[in-house]
């Protein structure tokens, strides 16, 4: 009994020792999956990262829960990234904790514009999509796909945890150089895998989510959508050719958007539909994943 009675009080003092640690932490909010990885990485078991848009919405549209709101007060920090949900919630977050920083990661980068549909005309490509041309400027915010930019946008993290949490700065400083030689091996292993081609290739997605990717390593990213509107059927039967004329063999899809006109595609070319989810949190796992298919399905 004796025993038992020392066993459970251990258990307890672990409980609140563990629920002490928990309440010390540092409060973050961030907007998607992926950006946890990178904070959590740099803040390690200092800092608590929560997510704003959860695994299968649409960052584009998403609306937070009462429940997420409610964590929000708790947060010292919001790590925004772009996406176009913050453009209507970011003054409401900050009406609802006067205290909250809002740290924009996508202000230290230089963004491109988003990519419009691919097609060919007069025997060359044109990027266009029926309203939207380069010169409207819709710039793309998916700087998370581009591992050289999460390396700059990474600084910024610990920067502003070490300015919030000074007595941790050393920590921070620690984990952010680990997780930027994360960084560098994960660039030399996506270089590997185009560089086993050996020519300059293309693929195929639903929304232009990989553009700064394609950038990244030489790649040609053929969208077949552009803000959620659909391809018109004239597009579409542009599309059918230029990926008939690429050997597109898999069209990307994300589990975010509809899968229609990638299915009328892929079945046009006899190609698969498959799935590059570019929210997914295990960032440098999803990133090898994504590259070895792209790789393998032109």
């Amino acid at each position: 009994m004796k025993t038992l009675r020392i066993s459970l009080t251990l258990i307890a003092v672990v409980l609140i020792s563990c629920t002490a640690a928990v309440a010390g932490q540092l409060q973050t909010t961030v907007s998607i999956a992926p950006m946890k990885y990178f904070v959590e990485r740099i803040g390690g078991e200092n800092v608590k990262a929560n997510i704003m848009v959860k695994a299968g919405s649409s960052p584009a549209t998403y609306e937070p829960q009462p429940r997420q709101m409610a964590e929000l007060s708790r947060s010292e920090i919001y790590f925004s990234i772009g996406v176009p949900f913050e453009k209507a919630w970011l003054p409401r977050f900050k009406s609802a904790n006067s205290n909250l920083e809002i740290v924009n990661l996508g202000s230290c980068v230089v963004h491109q514009p988003m990519q419009a549909h691919v097609h060919e005309e007069s025997g060359h490509e044109e990027h266009t999509h029926e309203g939207h041309h380069h010169s409207d400027k819709i710039m793309d915010p998916h700087i998370w796909l581009a591992p050289q930019l999460v390396r700059i946008i990474s600084q910024q993290i610990r920067d502003t945890l070490i300015e919030h949490d000074p007595a941790n700065a050393p920590a921070y400083v620690r984990n952010y150089l680990s997780f930027a030689a994360e960084i560098n091996n994960l660039d030399s292993e996506l270089l590997e895998i185009f560089a086993r081609k050996g020519k300059k290739f293309s693929f195929m997605v639903y929304h232009p989510s990989w553009g700064y990717f394609a950038s990244s390593y030489g790649l040609t990213q053929i969208p077949i959508e552009l803000e959620g509107k659909e391809p018109s059927p004239k597009e579409l039967a542009q599309l059918i050719k230029l990926a008939k004329k690429n050997s597109v063999k898999a069209i990307f899809i994300q589990p975010q958007f509809s899968r229609k006109s990638a299915r009328a595609i892929a079945s046009s070319i006899g190609a698969q539909v498959q799935t590059a989810d570019p929210l997914a949190e295990d960032w440098a796992a999803n990133l090898l994943r994504t590259a070895n298919a792209f790789a393998e399905k032109h």
